[in-house]
């Protein structure tokens, strides 16, 4: 015997509201899931990338380094040192051209800061879809609810009887479309602030492997992570 009540019957006794609840809640739930796993691979590709990134700072020289990075272009460790090297190649050929020298410093922190944004902007891609799908989808449900709850009231107003019976299958079929809502925006949410904490950990990688990066551009040597101690003593000493 075939049963009265679920998914099935929502979707049969509905009119073309509530189906048309029902599908965008289901293009709520699969846009949700595509952009989390698309960005779920994204974060481990680049976590390995940054595992691998330490290697360039125990090359021989510059191009070695840029080799050790690979040959993918949406690297951004490889992107930072190209700017890097753009940054400081366009320097050096305009200082026998400008009357006042442009500050190298600043110019290798501008260029691999525009470098830092553009994949920030790439990283953060499809998050406000979750964003949306976790802010949005209870209220969908919640919609289809209240829409198949008048028309279950409409019905046992011209049944004219109102008994358990009559009552317990319109409405409760009514809420399941917040159910619905609910598990659709749950996985959004969750997906988000983990997602959220993925990329605040790549952003630190990279934006320390890029002041790693300007400290060799302009003064031909990595930044120490030496203890206090250890640069108090290689510091020079000024005589009194």
């Amino acid at each position: 015997m075939n049963s009265q009540f679920g998914l099935a019957s929502v979707w049969s006794q509905g009119d073309i509201v509530i189906r048309s609840v029902a599908v965008l809640l289901l293009l709520m739930s699969l846009a949700s899931w595509m952009v989390i796993i698309i960005k779920t691979l994204d974060l481990l590709r680049y976590k390995k990338i940054a595992r691998n990134a330490d290697g360039f700072w125990h090359t021989k020289d510059l191009a070695a380094g840029l080799d050790s990075l690979g040959s993918d272009p949406s690297n951004p460790y490889r992107q930072l040192v190209e700017q890097g090297c753009e940054a400081t190649a366009h320097h050096r050929e305009t200082q026998t051209q400008l009357r006042d020298t442009l500050d190298m410093s600043d110019w290798v922190t501008r260029s691999l800061r525009h470098a830092i944004d553009d994949f920030t902007t790439h990283l953060q891609s499809g998050m406000a879809v979750l964003a949306s799908v976790g802010s949005t989808a209870p209220f969908v449900g919640l919609f289809g609810t209240v829409w198949g709850i008048y028309h279950a009231l409409l019905s046992i107003g011209a049944a004219g009887a109102a008994t358990i019976d009559k009552v317990a299958g319109p409405v409760g079929e009514s809420l399941i479309m917040t159910a619905l809502g609910l598990a659709v925006a749950i996985p959004a949410v969750l997906g988000y602030n983990a997602l959220v904490r993925g990329n605040k950990s790549v952003l630190h990688k990279v934006n320390r492997f890029a002041h790693d990066l300007h400290a060799y551009f302009v003064t031909g040597a990595r930044v120490s992570a030496g203890s206090p101690s250890e640069m108090a003593r290689q510091a020079p000493r000024t005589k009194v």
